[in-house]
């Protein structure tokens, strides 16, 4: 599926969504600031704005830049906002008020700046609230989902088509700019985040940057790599050997080890079950194999609009996956000196289970 032939997405009743969960957050309004938020609330794409949801009324305050865009983005999307334009956004945004209420920020994505400025206009200081927006982006429709599919199949062709550079004497950078072109020439808008290509040792470093070490024989090469199609990402990582065999045993050994953890987690992903249960099923196998010390984050995270969003699937989160989230599942482990191993796939929480959205083979093949 290519950004053509997508379903509709549709933001038709999220500003009332959001409403409901106000009275539980003891806020009469919330002023929402994240531009990842707004964009699923309204369908507004701009870099610059606010959306001030009050229990009767909702307006998107932007500049002058978004004049034509933000009102057909809205109608286009099946939003009922009103949009202003204006050069003062947080003053514009306070007027539209009642100077009584209990005004929200999000504490998770306001400076100290913009939050001085907000109680300079409000009559009362506005409170922190957490997670109104971001829980509800979370459980992702059925046309999120396939932009998000279909950024996860851009990755799976693009790697099936670079897998010939991994061979001795080809660099991380080239590797990675292959993979880059592979997602742009089909069709994505873009790679979803700087792509790692990480080869023996810099494969121990979780996020590496690609450069010009070469690959070498028996060595591991560790890929992470995502598409962004229609402003939804996908995210994904497979862990490759360079010719035949591993030089060194123990990298077979933890490549095995991954391999087994998660399948695991994936295993232990379905409606009912605490996100910190999926970690828990990866990080037994790879602590029972000795290696607790080299898996140091998190086993996943959510992920649509940004690269990480909730669920976070960490040691510990109580929170209950529900259908319709999609996150990723990527234990790793890490041994200095000999390089590193992380399997990552995206998936989608089904009614008994989850569905893979990344499918390019693993090794071992499970």
């Amino acid at each position: 599926m290519t950004g053509r032939d997508l379903p509709p997405l549709s933001v038709g009743g999220r500003i009332d969504a959001v409403r409901e969960l106000l009275g539980p957050a003891r806020c009469d309004a919330l002023i929402v600031t994240d531009p990842a938020n707004i964009r699923w609330c309204t369908g507004f794409t701009g870099s610059t704005g606010v959306l001030v949801i009050s229990p009767t009324d909702a307006v998107l305050v932007t500049d002058s830049r978004y004049r034509d865009q933000a009102p057909a983005q809205l109608r286009g999307s099946g939003c009922e906002v009103d949009v202003e334009i204006s050069l003062r956004v947080v003053e514009s945004g306070a007027t539209r008020l009642d100077p009584t209420a209990r005004v929200g920020l999000e504490a998770d994505s306001v400076t100290w700046a913009q939050q001085r400025a907000w109680s300079e206009q409000l009559a009362t200081a506005p409170v922190a609230t957490t997670a109104i927006v971001l829980g509800l982006r979370s459980i992702k429709t059925d046309a999120e989902v396939a932009r998000i599919e279909a950024a996860a199949g851009i990755v799976d062709a693009a790697l099936a088509d670079a897998v010939e550079f991994i061979e001795p004497g080809v660099t991380e950078r080239q590797m990675a700019l292959a993979i880059d072109e592979g997602i742009r020439s089909r069709g994505a808008q873009g790679p979803a985040y700087d792509t790692i290509v990480a080869t023996g040792c810099n494969s121990a470093l979780p996020h590496a940057t690609p450069g010009d070490r070469v690959m070498c024989p028996g060595e591991l090469v560790v890929i992470d790599a995502g598409a962004l199609v229609d402003g939804y990402h996908s995210d994904m990582t497979r862990t490759f050997v360079v010719g035949d065999e591993p030089a060194d045993r123990r990298a077979g050994e933890i490549l095995e080890l991954v391999g087994r953890a998660q399948r695991a987690g994936l295993d232990r992903v379905r409606p009912g079950v605490a996100a910190g249960d999926v970690d828990r099923a990866c990080r037994e196998i790879i602590e029972v194999g000795g290696h607790a010390a080299q898996f140091g984050h998190g086993t996943g995270h959510g992920i649509g609009l940004e690269v990480h969003e909730l669920p976070a699937v960490r040691k510990g989160n109580a929170g209950i996956l529900q259908r319709g989230h999609v996150l990723t599942v990527e234990p790793g482990i890490y041994v200095v000196g000999l390089g590193g191993v992380r399997i990552e796939d995206t998936v989608v929480v089904t009614d008994d289970g989850c569905r893979a959205l990344t499918r390019f083979p693993k090794q071992p093949t499970p």
